[in-house]
């Protein structure tokens, strides 16, 4: 599934949209903000400024993925969800999110992004389940993700190595029948 062809998802505030040329300098403009590359599992002393190179491969990056969309809120770029590891056969799939932009943390805009795609995976691709994986001190994500309908369903410890700290991934998921549809 290309850009053009990636399907226009909507909810009542955002929007889920293949890449555009002026995602590049949005992405840049954003920055690298410590504490958000460490919700992701990244190394907060190991954060550097972002470069105009290092947008355009993010850029480059979301516009690779198959079932990946911009996330955007009132024409502004927020960050990105997807599907990967798509199994057909088994109707099942993950779901990852990242929120770069920090003033659009805690305001909604991440729950409502996922249950957008998750409505799409579920009535549009047929999908039967979605899983994922977020870092057991990420309260914010365990907590969006929750909103949507997802369940915990089990714990790999210290799963995660940030600087010189172990972490343990929760692992969760969420099946059709248990999604928190947008009203």
């Amino acid at each position: 599934m290309t850009t053009a062809s990636k399907p226009v998802l909507r909810g009542p505030r955002v929007l889920l949209r293949g890449t555009q040329p002026t995602d590049v300098d949005a992405r840049f403009a954003l920055g690298n903000t410590p504490d958000i590359i460490k919700m992701f599992g990244g190394d907060p002393s190991q954060v550097r400024d972002i470069t105009r190179e290092a947008a355009e491969a993010w850029v480059q990056a979301q516009e690779a993925e198959p079932y990946g969309w911009i996330i955007e809120a009132s024409g502004a770029l927020l960050g990105s969800v997807r599907l990967h590891t798509v199994n057909h056969a088994d109707k099942r799939a993950q779901i990852a999110i990242g929120i770069l932009d920090p003033n659009a943390l805690g305001k909604g805009f991440g729950t409502e992004a996922m249950q957008v795609l998750a409505t799409h995976a579920f009535d549009q691709m047929g999908l039967h389940r979605l899983g994922c994986r977020v870092l057991e001190f990420n309260a914010r994500a365990t907590a969006a993700y929750e909103k949507v309908g997802f369940k915990v369903e089990g714990r790999e410890r210290e799963a995660a190595l940030i600087g010189t700290d172990w972490h343990d991934d929760l692992i969760m998921g969420l099946l059709d029948r248990d999604l928190v549809r947008l009203t």
